[in-house]
């Protein structure tokens, strides 16, 4: 007879060894997939932002009952984690309070989310009050909107820093000595900006960006009756800038007669390209409006697929690739 220890294992055996490895790989990938699931609300335990920004732990889902919530700020340091309106829109009114004098929201996380809330009213003493901050990370913002404040949405120069943005809304963001911007990224990596709605600055920019890489797609930048926005679409530092199939449209009452800048303040980019393809550009003003000027040095700038409405010419960009762009007139439709 085989020595005990030589005997090979019976089924029962097997099947147990193959059950406890089993598990044992199982039990860490059970364990990545857990998250924390907390509630926040005047129903709830906890009853503010602020709180749960406090105790929540990385990768996070945070659900916050809909309502008003007044002087309610909150600085997020923990990554990964997503906030979520349930049963309605959360409204987050400052009514005066801010963190760190910067505004309702300061992020400094990876991978955070946030869906179904408006930021209104951030004002703090050095007039950039923004709805959220982002100072340093990716922030992925959804269903949003930034209503009234200094600043709707800033970001810091962190060149690690990604910025998303979708189907979210910007207006009637005002600073005291004008200047304001909607949307404002600094000198970050990359910002996106997909089927949003910018209308109603005040003399400051729909949407300005200084990030290397950008992606602005399927947007209405369209400043609207009484709108005084200077441009409504900037680069000032060039960079990769790829605008596809918008609505951007100045308003009669512009501070600026241009439309879409590239490059003013200087590249300070390894490469800077502008790609405006199958957008519709709209200029109100009976004369002297332009769609585009692009500072000289840009590497390349591309305009394809446009449809032009009202006075100005793309060309005058400067040299670059401009095919099957149509002037429309309304009532008689378009033609090359």
């Amino acid at each position: 007879m085989m020595p005990f220890h030589h005997r090979m294992p019976n089924a029962l055996t097997l099947v147990g060894m193959l059950m406890c490895a089993n598990a044992s790989v199982a039990q860490p990938l059970q364990a990545q997939n857990q998250f924390e699931l907390m509630r926040v609300g005047p129903a709830h335990t906890i009853k503010t932002l602020a709180e749960a920004s406090k105790l929540a732990k990385a990768g996070a889902v945070i659900e916050v009952e809909s309502g008003n919530y007044i002087a309610d700020v909150a600085l997020w340091q923990q990554d990964n984690v997503t906030v979520r309106a349930v049963g309605g829109r959360v409204r987050l009114l400052a009514q005066g309070a801010a963190v760190e004098g910067k505004g309702i929201w300061v992020v400094r996380a990876k991978g955070m989310r946030v869906e179904g809330f408006d930021f209104e009213g951030a004002a703090v003493p050095s007039r950039n009050g923004a709805g959220i901050r982002l100072d340093t990370g990716t922030l992925h913002v959804k269903n949003c909107g930034f209503f009234h404040n200094e600043m709707g949405l800033l970001t810091n120069n962190d060149p690690n820093t990604e910025l998303e943005v979708e189907d979210s809304e910007f207006a009637y963001n005002m600073r005291p000595d004008g200047h304001n911007h909607n949307l404002y990224a600094g000198r970050i990596a990359r910002l996106s900006v997909t089927g949003s709605y910018f209308h109603h600055a005040h003399i400051g920019h729909l949407l300005k960006s200084r990030a290397a890489v950008n992606h602005i797609a399927g947007n209405r930048l369209v400043d609207g009756p009484g709108g005084r926005a200077s441009y409504e679409l900037e680069f000032p530092n060039g960079g990769m800038a790829h605008v596809t199939g918008n609505t951007i449209s100045q308003s009669p009452t512009t501070e600026n007669r241009l439309l879409i800048s590239f490059g003013a303040e200087g590249y300070t980019w390894p490469r800077n390209e502008i790609h405006l393809e199958g957008n519709t550009l709209i200029n109100p003003l009976p004369f002297g409006g332009q769609f585009l000027r692009v500072a000289p040095g840009a590497d390349v700038i591309r305009a394809v697929g446009n449809q032009l409405q009202g006075p100005g010419a793309l060309e005058l960009a400067g040299p670059g690739v401009y095919n099957n762009n149509l002037r429309c007139v309304e009532g008689m439709g378009c033609r090359p």
